[in-house]
This record gives structure tokens, C-alpha cells and sequence, in this order.
């Protein structure tokens, strides 16, 4: 759950503002964690019969062809958008860890840093499958844990910045509306373990005395814990400290003490490689079946080698083309996000329990599906806006 999203959460409640910006993150917080009871509610709602992927939930949902049509573009979006930003954060992140340790050494450009982080994942990603990963899984929560904690920590340490600015820094009221939306798909991006928690889920045996809810839940509570612990000190004391002039990144804006802002950056950066792990293990068994049911392709090794590898590569390049790490939280989290973890379970639980209508439940659902769409709408906006005046002054592969 804790991904690095949370790094962005200060700038996030920079653009929003204090009372904004605490309810967004509280609200978010709560209807995140609804939907995903949903989802796990639901993994085993047909005796006999477990829904191990989201598209397959999905399509007993709306019907065989609805339902892929509705889920698996939104996944896509998510795994693959999630990998790309992962690509930036790897990069920019070793470029960061670079110039702390040796500030006197020649400057390497982020495409290069990219290129290095992903030539770790070319090879990690031909771990088979979750089960596999299980080790870098936990590596990454372990640092995802050690540097948001780092990054409040020496916030706390740095203390209250003088002249600091609680109020908005934009260039004009549209300036100022825009990047409010931005933020808001800030914070959904920083929710986004809803697409890969049935794929989890179908890696726990089950059984009528304990079906596999019951562990999940409780793994789902003990990271939503970890999703508190993290993500509120970080969002309030970064901003708490840094006002409206802190980076989209709080680590960029952290600079001493240098042995600490070193170590988190290194602690992200293995983090990131973990997430991409986690995220990209979906798209590979979609690419896998469709090459082998639709294709033909017989399933061995060179297939699995050729499939992640070119993967790899395009996340890569796309990550290269477009390094802006800010919007395009942003614009993923509205876009991509925001249906797939706060409205779309909602909509599926609807659909196949049919609450009373104006029931608790019935008003729980449409009010987080009324959120979720406006979220959906506004985020992408403001994101694409910024990105649209980012790439007028920026070099391509520089």
C-alpha cells in the first residue's frame, strides 16, 4: 500500500491548503479502506468459486465481455502507469542519492539514472510469479516504512522554515484551481493497492472454517496501520515545516543531515523496485495469456524473456520522455486511481448485492461513487494542464 506517493503528499497539501487538504486525506483514507473490504468481501461471494483477478470479478459483475471492457483497460492504466512513475522515482532517486554523497562529481543526466534503475528490474522481472517476489515485497515495505519516517523525522529535525507560507503560491486564481486538482489526484495516486489485492488474495489458501477474508483482512487492517503511520506525519509535518515551498518530492527539499537524506533516497529506491515488481506481475500474466491463448505462442522461458523484457524497455522509455514526477501522480491518480480504488468496487457491490435503496449501504456506495467521479474528472485536468506548461520548458531526454 505504502508506495511513493507518499513523498508527494506535502506538496500535495501545499496546493490544497489546510482544511482541503486534511479532509482529503482523511476522506481518502476511510473510502479507501471501505473499497477494499469491498474487494475482499467479494473474492469468495459464490461458494466454490474464487475471483483471483479484478477483471474476473469484474465480468460476473456486468457480464463476460462488459466486464473486461470496463476493468481491464482501467488496470492497465494503473499497473502500467504505476511502473512508468515508478521509472522517475527510481531515477531521480539515485540521481538524488548521487549528488548527496558526492556533491564535487560531474552531473549525470536523469535519462541515465532511468536507464540504471531499470536495469535492475530487466532482470527481477523474470521472477515467475507473486510468491516469487515475496522477499523483495518485504524488503520494500520495510524501506517504504524507513523513508517515509526519515522524511518527517528530519523534517521535525530541520524545524519551521523562516518566512514559512501557508497560503497559495499560485500565479493566478486558475493557476491556483488547477494545481488544487492536481493534488487531489496527488493523493489518490498515494491509494493504490485496490488492483493488485484480489491477485494477493488468490496466494491464500482458503477453506470453510477459514476462508482466505479472514488472514487478508487482517493483513489489510495491519497495512492500513502502516498507511496511517506513514502517510499523515509525513503530509502534515512536511508541510508543517516547508509551507507552500516545498518540492514535489520532500526528499528533494530535505538536504541535511546529508548521511540521513542519503539513506532514505537509497531506502526508496529499493522500495520502487519491490513496487515495480508488484505491479507490473499482472500486466505480465495478461501478456503471457494472451500471447499463449490468442497467439498460439507455446508458454517457455524465451516467451516470458522476450514479453518482460520489451515491457521493461517501453516503461522505460516512457519514463524518459516524460520525467515529471508531480503531475504525473496526478494525473494517474484521478485518471487511473480514483476508479479502481474508489468507486468501481463500489459499483460492482451494488450491482451484485442490490442494497435497499436510501439503506446505509445503499448511501455509503453512491456517495463514495459520487467522490470517486469527481475525482476522476478534476485530477486529470489539472495534471495534464501542468504537464502541457512543464514540457514548454523542458529538453527531451535531457
Amino acid at each position: 500500500m505504502v508506495g511513493a506517493g507518499v513523498l508527494s503528499l506535502p506538496y500535495a497539501m501545499s496546493k490544497m491548503g489546510w482544511g482541503p487538504g486534511v479532509v482529503a486525506m482523511l476522506l481518502s483514507w476511510i473510502i479507501t479502506l471501505f473499497t477494499l473490504w469491498q474487494m475482499v468481501e467479494m473474492h469468495e461471494m459464490v461458494p466454490g468459486k474464487r475471483f483471483d483477478r479484478y477483471h474476473e470479478l469484474g465480468q460476473y459483475a456486468f457480464g463476460e465481455k462488459l466486464g473486461l471492457y470496463i476493468v481491464v483497460p482501467q488496470q492497465l492504466l494503473v499497473e502500467v502507469g504505476t511502473c512508468i512513475v515508478y521509472m522517475v522515482t527510481g531515477g531521480k532517486s539515485l540521481k538524488k542519492f548521487y549528488g548527496t554523497v558526492c556533491p564535487t562529481c560531474k552531473d549525470i543526466r536523469t535519462s541515465y539514472w532511468i536507464m540504471i534503475f531499470a536495469s535492475v528490474n530487466f532482470v527481477l522481472c523474470q521472477c515467475p510469479s507473486f510468491n516469487s517476489i515475496s522477499a523483495v515485497s518485504l524488503a520494500a515495505a520495510i524501506m517504504s516504512i524507513a523513508y517515509s519516517t526519515i522524511a518527517w523525522v528530519a523534517s521535525l529535525m530541520k524545524g519551521v522554515q523562516p518566512n514559512v507560507d501557508y497560503g497559495y503560491n499560485a500565479k493566478s486564481t486558475a493557476d491556483g484551481v488547477f494545481n488544487f486538482m492536481t493534488a487531489l489526484g496527488d493523493v489518490a495516486f498515494a491509494y493504490a493497492g485496490h488492483n493488485v489485492v484480489l491477485e494477493i488474495q488468490a496466494t491464500m489458501p482458503s477453506t470453510e472454517e477459514v476462508p482466505s477474508k479472514k488472514p487478508m483482512w487482517n493483513g489489510a487492517i495491519l497495512a492500513y496501520i502502516g498507511v496511517a503511520i506513514c502517510y499523515f506525519p509525513v503530509a502534515f509535518i512536511g508541510y508543517y515545516v516547508f509551507g507552500n515551498l516545498v518540492e514535489d518530492n520532500i526528499l528533494i527539499t530535505l538536504e541535511h543531515p546529508i548521511w540521513l537524506i542519503a539513506a532514505a533516497n537509497m531506502f526508496v529506491i529499493v522500495h520502487v523496485v519491490g513496487g515495480y515488481q508488484v505491479f507490473s506481475m499482472p500486466v505480465f500474466d495478461m501478456m503471457e495469456t494472451l500471447l499463449v491463448k490468442q497467439f498460439k505462442f507455446p508458454p517457455c522461458f524465451t516467451l516470458r524473456l522476450v514479453a518482460r523484457t520489451l515491457f521493461v524497455a517501453f516503461t522505460m522509455a516512457i519514463a524518459i520522455c516524460v520525467p515529471f514526477f508531480g503531475s504525473l501522480l496526478g494525473f494517474l491518480g484521478g485518471f487511473a486511481f480514483a476508479p479502481t480504488s474508489y468507486f468501481l468496487p463500489c459499483i460492482i457491490w451494488l450491482r451484485v448485492y442490490k442494497p435497499k435503496r436510501f439503506s446505509l449501504s445503499w448511501i455509503v456506495n453512491w456517495t463514495c461513487i459520487v467522490i470517486g467521479v469527481l475525482l476522476m474528472t478534476v485530477s486529470p485536468i489539472g495534471a495534464l494542464r501542468n504537464i502541457i506548461i512543464s514540457i514548454h520548458n523542458y529538453k527531451f531526454f535531457s
